[in-house]
């Protein structure tokens, strides 16, 4: 007898969502328009409007529909910091070690660096500014810098503009810097370490000398591997979940 797999057919609201979404990524919607109501989406797609609204709520979860109070849908870009979490998410599950991530790293973030000694405005430098002098007071302290340098590696990244290398590096960045603090018990020196590379960097940006904010950032990255080594973590030992600030 003839074996026949059976038919997967997707729930319909999942059709309703892909439908949707090929209409957005496609140009018939564009960041801002609103979408037509949910009775004549309803009526358009053939479905009932719970069905309807299943596959709206797989939309917004996703970024690309937002509402505000009880007006209609609008079309909306998902920001890199609302994609970072669900790709964050998923490098904890898959056990990602610190090696993949500081590989990665270790190539994004000088480009980073490089390109905001080039683009960076006054307000940008700042902003720099103010994170370092806060992690300054962190360091003298003895209180722990990590979500400090996670800011510092983020409003570096946002200076560029560049919005493949803001969503390229933003779940990196979540995963391998704030773990640091722990690292930074073990070793005294590290933070001064890191605050001293955040003044390179910064220095390098306001003369606009992008080899050299390339040059510090790679030392800092290296610097980073060393203390990871130092504390006796080993490269392949998977990153956990940062720990929580509360």
């Amino acid at each position: 007898m003839m074996k026949i797999e059976k038919l997967v057919v997707p729930p319909a609201y999942k059709v309703v969502s892909q439908e949707l979404e090929k209409l957005i990524l496609g140009g018939t919607f564009n960041p801002g328009d609103q979408l037509p109501s949910e009775v004549e989406l309803a009526s358009l797609f053939g479905v009932n409007r719970s069905t309807l609204r299943e596959g709206i709520r797989h939309l917004e979860s996703e970024g690309l529909v937002s509402r505000e109070g009880r007006k209609r849908l609008v079309i909306t870009i998902p920001d890199h910091a609302e994609l970072a979490p669900r790709a964050t998410r998923s490098l904890l599950m898959s056990e990602v070690t610190f090696k993949e991530l500081w590989e990665v790293a270790r190539a994004l973030e000088p480009v980073s660096a490089g390109l905001a000694a080039q683009d960076a405005t006054e307000e940008d430098l700042a902003h720099l500014a103010r994170n370092i002098e806060q992690m300054a007071v962190l360091v003298e302290n003895g209180k722990p810098t990590g979500d400090m340098d996670l800011a510092f590696h983020s409003l570096l990244a946002e200076t560029t503009s560049n919005r493949v290398l803001l969503q390229a590096r933003e779940p990196i960045g979540q995963l391998l810097y704030p773990p640091f603090d722990l690292i930074q018990l073990q070793i005294p020196q590290a933070p001064m370490r890191n605050l001293r590379a955040h003044r390179e960097i910064h220095a390098s940006l306001v003369t606009r000398d992008s080899e050299r904010a390339t040059q510090w950032m790679g030392r800092h990255l290296d610097d980073l591997k060393r203390g990871w080594l130092l504390a006796g973590r080993s490269m392949t030992d998977p990153i956990s979940q940062p720990p929580s600030a509360d």
